[in-house]
């Protein structure tokens, strides 16, 4: 192994600073250093109260893994980033302006979801769930009543990341949060929680252990008392990433009594280690359920259940779909056409075919973290 000194910098300043003796014959002088100021000392304020403080970036807060439209006010969006807080555009994301900025207590943003029933209610969940080295934890859920203007915190303070939040199709007071738990350690805050009465008070209706938390909830529309849930264990440890853990804690869970109780589902699905799982239903047909699921070789992949959850069959276990899953693993489906998917990760893949084979669409930049699909159009 070479000496570090041996590098050419090295070598060069060496030269450099021999020169200096050899022309002039002494070591070339410089005026003195001065000595550190008085860290006591007070500067008076009209030596910078002019001063103006400005913006010198990042204009963005990182990945976004929260986000949201407006299907009445189909130029409206939400989204919210791992560091970058909440912001909102009008124009189609022509311009952006954050909200809740001072209001919201932390930048690190895990689901947003506007209240079909009326836009104007808004609600946030905050620690972004895709966790992978640097990880800002959660602080709570945050709702808005006047579109964005106003945020008030509304609990769940120590539930960690919070991966989805679902607002009733028709009730903007009835929510429910997948929350994934803190990502450093075991703790019993994690599970699926439900409100009635706008954030009041809440309901854990689903917890596993200390260690499995929620990843995603979400509501069939035509029938808001049937849900789907998806738990997984996962951990960002200072050496390691943990995503998975035994598939008898692991998976997906449905409801049929508006998130009261839960039913595991196992037909079809991994039997022995199960990961990080993205849920989406088919609104023109919702006894079809689109699952991303993290598991070990071939056993992962994207699964398809025809039969209101009770079954699943893997469909696509490509690898092409697979990448980082414990980060990436979102499924989509088309509201319109039960068999158009989509699928992100560091690609972005679409499928016609109910999930048999895909296609590959270019992106402005790698990495997605998801999608939203307006309804209506």
């Amino acid at each position: 192994m070479k000496s570090s000194f041996s590098r050419p910098g090295r070598a060069v300043a060496a030269a450099a600073l021999l020169a200096a003796f050899t022309l002039t014959g002494a070591p070339v002088s410089h005026p003195a250093l001065l000595a550190q100021g008085d860290a006591n000392q007070i500067v008076p304020l009209n030596a910078y109260k002019d001063l103006k403080w400005r913006n010198v970036g990042a204009s963005r807060g990182g990945r976004v893994t929260g986000f949201a439209g407006v299907p009445q006010q189909p130029h409206t969006f939400y989204q919210g980033s791992t560091g970058g807080g909440v912001w909102k555009t009008e124009d189609a994301g022509i311009t952006w302006y954050p909200v809740g900025d001072g209001q919201i207590t932390t930048g690190s943003i895990g689901a947003i979801d506007v209240a079909a029933s009326n836009p104007d209610h808004v609600w946030v969940g905050t620690g972004s769930a895709a966790i992978r080295s640097n990880v800002i934890i959660g602080r709570g859920v945050f709702k808005s009543t006047d579109a964005g203007k106003n945020f008030e915190f509304v609990g769940l303070k120590d539930v960690g990341q919070i991966g989805t939040l679902r607002v009733h199709p028709t009730n903007p007071d009835i929510v429910w949060v997948a929350a994934s738990g803190s990502p450093f350690g075991p703790t019993n805050d994690r599970g699926i929680y439900k409100t009635t009465d706008g954030g009041k008070t809440w309901r854990k209706t689903l917890f596993i252990d200390s260690e499995h938390g929620a990843r995603d909830v979400e509501v069939d529309v035509q029938n808001p008392n049937v849900l789907y849930a998806a738990t997984y264990r996962g951990f960002r440890k200072g050496w390691d990433i943990i995503s998975g853990g035994p598939a008898d804690k692991g998976g997906v869970w449905k409801s049929v009594d508006g998130g009261e109780t839960w039913k595991k589902a196992s037909a079809g699905l991994p039997a022995t280690l199960i990961g990080k799982i993205d849920l989406d239903i088919a609104r023109s047909n919702p006894k079809v359920v689109y699952a991303m699921v993290e598991a070990p070789t071939t056993e992962g992949g994207l699964y398809k259940s025809t039969d209101a959850g009770d079954s699943w069959a893997l469909v696509n276990n490509s690898q092409r779909l697979r990448a980082r899953p414990f980060y990436f693993n979102y499924v989509n489906v088309n509201p319109k056409d039960e068999n158009t998917v989509f699928v992100n990760e560091l690609g972005f893949h679409k499928s016609t075919d109910g999930g048999k084979t895909f296609t590959t669409i270019s992106t402005p930049h790698g990495d997605n973290h998801g999608m939203w699909i307006n309804p209506d159009n």
